[in-house]
């Protein structure tokens, strides 16, 4: 009953993630191909830096402020005509550039074109003022947007979630994933000074600048996506601390509602600190010291805001006290810091340069949770927890979407992409080579945006093994792979079918001992010393087997 009772509330997240108004979509428009593709309109130039500056107002639920986008031109054979994302019902207001002159512009639903005729310097910059109301998240961050709500205690709280519906619903921007401010980016907020406003990475300044109002300036120095830019605005109290890391001092900052302090303290430091251990030793140097590493209070969920990671578990291990494995074993640590931290290697320094591959920030975060567990708890446990997690898996869509539209693969990269890639490390055989496999990743894509094709390319080539058909039979199709066989005295007889194709992959057979055996299509035939007691696939593998 527990089993099916995770199973089910699993689903139900997951059917939330997919409810999202960018992702679900079953009618494709023009603005899609606009948001998700690189237009001539964005092709000409590279955003350098992002300087967002807001003041939102909680009663009327309303925000005004501005962007200055700093910019490369890397062709002057344009039109001077200049793309940027901003959703309704937010609205431009005024456009400069860097030299003050102004700027005309137009509208068509969410996209704005500027008017830069005569555009002829390498770097310039642009300044976009802006105002209106912003999409309200419903249930973030599945149906993502502004968050404007209040904590326990009925005291303003807001911040934003934004990923898949896109960060131009709160801020004028190239809204596009492939392309990120390579210098980093910095975040302004004006609010009440009876709240305490938190960005990503470093605090610049705090400043009073009348009796009833602050501002607050948090910057980064390291690329950052569009999505994983956040306010957060409430009744916050800070604890620091230093870890030691592969890079030396690294500063850990929580930044938690004033009621939660001392449950952050004996729950989440803890658990920061032997998460950051673990992924250090798989995945390399945490790819964020120069901006710190923090994790913020936020309602909803959780999200992994890069350097500023969104904290909404209730300081309660498992999932929201839920363990969708079903084995008990994720209930022994928070799935929030492990996953959400996971993604500052895989989704925020290692980014997919199109939703399509989102696949790349989600496998490899869900696989971290069973690295994890081989680290504090056993190998075992990580085996059978990753088989537990079967059950959550649809074949209802590709874990790969469509590509320069913005849709992301079906909530299977999740569970699916897990278990694919357990069976990639257990075929690997050898777990300091998919260690170091791992680290050379981050090392070879360190702050880059990335294709599937690089990635499968790289484990091909680091593992000296073809995955190829691997990564075509999971994150292409919805089929499992079926293992056919019969067992005529001591011959075992056995292929694939349900497959891509030109389909293998080598499979570890359990009998009276142990072997390995690489199926295709086509049967084969092979001679054992003597007829076995018993015959099955090892579980680690996602197959499903028939006996003839």
């Amino acid at each position: 009953m527990r089993r099916l009772i995770s199973c089910f509330l699993f689903c139900l997240v997951i059917n939330k993630i997919q409810a999202q108004p960018w992702n679900d979509k079953t009618h494709l428009t023009h603005q899609d191909s606009l948001r998700g593709s690189v237009t001539p309109e964005r092709e000409w130039w590279d955003v350098l830096y992002y300087a967002i500056t807001i003041k939102p107002d909680f009663l009327s639920k309303t925000i005004n402020g501005f962007n200055t986008i700093k910019y490369k031109v890397l062709t002057k054979d344009n039109k001077g005509i200049m793309q940027i994302d901003l959703q309704r019902p937010l609205k431009i207001d005024s456009v400069k550039l860097g030299n003050n002159r102004k700027v005309s512009f137009k509208n068509e639903m969410n996209v704005w074109y500027l008017n830069l005729p005569g555009h002829q310097s390498d770097i310039d910059s642009i300044t976009i003022y802006y105002s209106g109301s912003p999409h309200q998240a419903a249930n973030p961050p599945w149906d993502g947007g502004w968050v404007w709500t209040t904590d326990s205690l009925g005291r303003p709280w807001m911040t934003v979630a934004c990923q898949g519906i896109g960060a131009s619903t709160w801020y004028p921007c190239k809204d596009l994933q492939s392309d990120e401010p390579e210098l980093g980016a910095s975040l302004t907020m004006i609010v009440p000074d009876t709240l305490v406003a938190v960005g990503n990475g470093r605090l610049e300044f705090e400043k009073q600048i009348d009796s009833h109002t602050k501002k607050y300036k948090w910057y980064v120095v390291s690329p950052i996506n569009n999505y994983a830019i956040c306010p957060y605005i409430g009744k916050y109290v800070n604890i620091k601390e230093v870890y030691e890391g592969l890079k030396g001092p690294l500063n850990l900052s929580y930044w938690v509602l004033d009621y939660n302090y001392v449950k952050a303290q004996s729950h989440m430091l803890p658990q920061v600190h032997l998460m950051m251990k673990s992924f250090e030793h798989w995945f390399g140097a945490y790819p964020f010291y120069e901006d710190g590493f923090k994790m913020v209070d936020a309602p909803g969920y959780g999200m992994e805001h890069q350097s500023g990671i969104a904290y909404g578990n209730g300081y309660v291990n498992g999932n929201h006290a839920v363990d969708y494995s079903g084995t008990g074993f994720g209930m022994k640590w928070d799935f929030l810091i492990v996953h959400e931290s996971a993604h500052e290697w895989f989704g925020n320094s290692i980014t997919a340069k199109d939703p399509a591959d989102k696949w790349i920030h989600e496998s490899f975060a869900c696989y971290a949770d069973i690295l994890y567990m081989k680290d504090y708890f056993s190998d075992s446990a990580g085996n059978e927890y990753v088989i537990g997690t079967r059950d959550n898996i649809k074949n209802d869509e590709p874990a790969i979407g469509l590509y320069n539209i913005g849709k992301e693969g079906g909530s299977d990269m999740y569970p699916k992409g897990r278990n694919m890639l357990h069976m990639i490390r257990y075929i690997i055989n050898d777990d300091e080579k998919f260690r170091q496999i791992l680290i050379g990743m981050n090392k070879e894509f360190y702050h880059q945006t990335v294709t599937t094709k690089q990635i499968e390319n790289y484990i091909n080539e680091k593992s000296g093994i073809d995955f190829s058909a691997i990564f075509d039979q999971y994150l292409r199709t919805t089929n499992i792979p079926e293992f056919e066989y019969k067992v005529s005295g001591n011959e075992l007889q056995y292929r694939f079918i349900n497959c891509v194709k030109d389909f293998s992959m080598p499979v570890k057979i359990i009998a009276d001992e142990y072997f390995w055996i690489k199926p295709t299509e086509s049967w084969q035939s092979l001679k054992l010393e003597s007829q076995p007691k018993k015959l099955y696939v090892d579980r680690n593998f996602y197959i499903t087997s028939v006996v003839l």
